[in-house]
């Protein structure tokens, strides 16, 4: 199936199913709120079970890819090369990945867990300080990207190797007819599902921006001040977005690991704790592998209050992450064709994690040190202000806050670009090069869609609307499962049917 600029209905039908919570939203807040709190609830309450092993699920499928001998088919045509180098390749996909929630709960969880609720031990303790860490590394490690592996190897490898269109449905035909209806609404869920996923992240730059903007200049924390951000921010990336993916984003998702290298740098310098982070990551490395399987299906029954906790973090991540996935996905298969898939899962899946294990370190260990000597209870603050409260106790801390500032923003500009990007390719039947003016329209109501929901629940709304949607693409992303495993059988068969009438 070829792709086409072709607007599809599923742009029509995501379009108004997203008018209606942002009018629902405006018009009666209170009542939104209520009823997605609900739904949230009971999906926590429910199904935490359900997250946890499907997640796990998807971590053992992209492992299983790394060794077995799938691993040597290509992403693409025999004769494809890479399109891009590995450094703007891990920039890019690392950026897409993760972006604000790094910053954003770069101190804030590790800290939450240290001092405020520890999900294991007594709070306050060294036992405490390395079981922070270690379930910061369980939400930020192999999970998350072993989701966003395998649903990036689908769409790679049905868009370029089996010539298929590149969205979510076409990785289903082995199993089912997607030129229908079926296909038609798994693509319309694949859509509503990264708005949400999609919009969790601004709001969270939104939110952290204001903070840091408070604690700088005594800002006041406020709606209408994230309104502004996210109207400013929108138009700068409105503007990236119609200069093409080898442009705005490529130039942007460089820019993005500059700034979080100048930040790591800084804060190894002036931090005054490098050494106590090093141990820390190390640590914490060892006893994350140690007992990943152990934590992956912690459920606490039993336990009422370790099992909110899991809700309030284990579950929102997961929910998170799944939400993301049709939006990250997209983006790191579009930039991965010519990888092979052994390639592809190990740097998808190893590569960032690490990445993050340090960033969390870092950031996440000086803050704990601080807090443990007692230097500045930087808990106290609200998650939005403590990197700030960790950068005031260093030199140049204004500078430092400048910078995290634009940094926050670059990451904000760079996943609202590339997700209109991959929205309007999912609204064009594939295409790589969709119109601007889709590209325009899908920025405009990410924007409003990120408001709404801030309106009506602050960051409470936009993590309930997100985990709501998260539910049923799960199960999509189950059949993906089932799909590939039967093409990549099936095209093995061909290979040794080919290999015997050689001989």
């Amino acid at each position: 199936m070829k792709s086409t600029n072709k607007v599809q209905p599923v742009f029509y039908w995501a379009i108004g199913i997203l008018a209606i919570i942002i009018f629902s939203g405006v018009i009666f807040p209170n009542t939104l709120e209520s009823i997605t709190g609900s739904i949230e609830r009971f999906i926590s309450t429910t199904f935490g079970w359900y997250y946890l092993i499907v997640v796990s699920f998807f971590v053992v499928v992209s492992l299983f890819f790394i060794v077995s001998s799938y691993g040597n088919i290509k992403l693409g045509k025999t004769d494809d090369k890479p399109e891009y180098g590995y450094l703007t390749w891990f920039a890019m996909l690392f950026s897409a990945g993760m972006g604000i929630s790094l910053v954003f709960f770069g101190v804030a969880e590790p800290l939450s867990h240290f001092a405020i609720q520890s999900p294991t031990v007594t709070e306050g303790t060294n036992e405490a300080a390395r079981e922070a860490m270690r379930f910061v590394f369980f939400h930020y490690g192999i999970h998350a990207w072993g989701v966003y592996a395998f649903i990036a190897l689908c769409i790679a490898y049905f868009n370029f190797r089996k010539g298929k269109s590149g969205l979510i449905s076409a990785t289903l035909s082995p199993i089912m007819n997607t030129e229908g209806l079926s296909g038609k609404v798994i693509d319309i869920f694949a859509l509503v599902a990264t708005v949400t996923g999609i919009v969790t992240s601004l709001g969270l730059g939104a939110v952290q921006m204001n903070g840091g903007l408070s604690y700088l200049i005594d800002l006041p924390i406020s709606f209408f001040i994230q309104v502004i951000i996210i109207i400013v921010v929108s138009m700068i990336f409105l503007t990236s977005a119609m200069t093409g993916l080898d442009k705005g984003i490529r130039l942007l998702s460089n820019l993005n690991m500059v700034l979080a290298f100048i930040l790591l740098l800084f804060i190894g310098i002036f931090g005054g704790a490098t050494l106590y982070s090093l141990d820390l990551f190390t640590n914490t490395l060892g006893s994350y592998i140690q007992t990943l399987p152990e934590i992956s299906l912690r459920t606490a029954p039993g336990s009422p209050e370790d099992r909110q906790w899991i809700s309030d973090w284990t579950m929102f991540y997961w929910a998170w992450w799944i939400a993301w996935s049709p939006f990250v996905g997209t983006f790191i298969a579009r930039v991965s064709r010519g990888r092979t898939i052994r390639e592809f899962s190990i740097a998808v899946l190893i590569v960032p994690s690490i990445v993050g294990f340090i960033w969390f370190s870092l950031l996440g260990g000086t803050g704990i040190y601080l807090e443990a000597e007692g230097i500045m209870n930087i808990s106290a603050l609200a998650e939005e202000e403590m990197l700030f409260g960790m950068l005031s106790t260093m030199p140049f801390s204004t500078i430092a806050s400048v910078l995290t500032i634009i940094l926050i923003a670059v990451f904000f500009i760079t996943s609202a670009d590339t997700a209109t990007f991959v929205l309007s390719m999912h609204s064009t039947n594939g295409s790589l090069n969709p119109p601007n003016w889709i590209k325009f329209i899908w920025g405009i109501v990410l924007s409003l869609t990120a408001i709404t929901l801030l309106y009506s629940g602050g960051l409470q709304g936009v993590q309930n609307m997100m985990i709501i949607a998260a539910f049923p693409f799960s199960i999509i992303l189950l059949l993906m499962v089932f799909a590939l495993m039967k093409s990549l059988r099936l095209e093995k068969l061909k290979q040794k049917a080919k290999l015997r009438n050689k001989e």
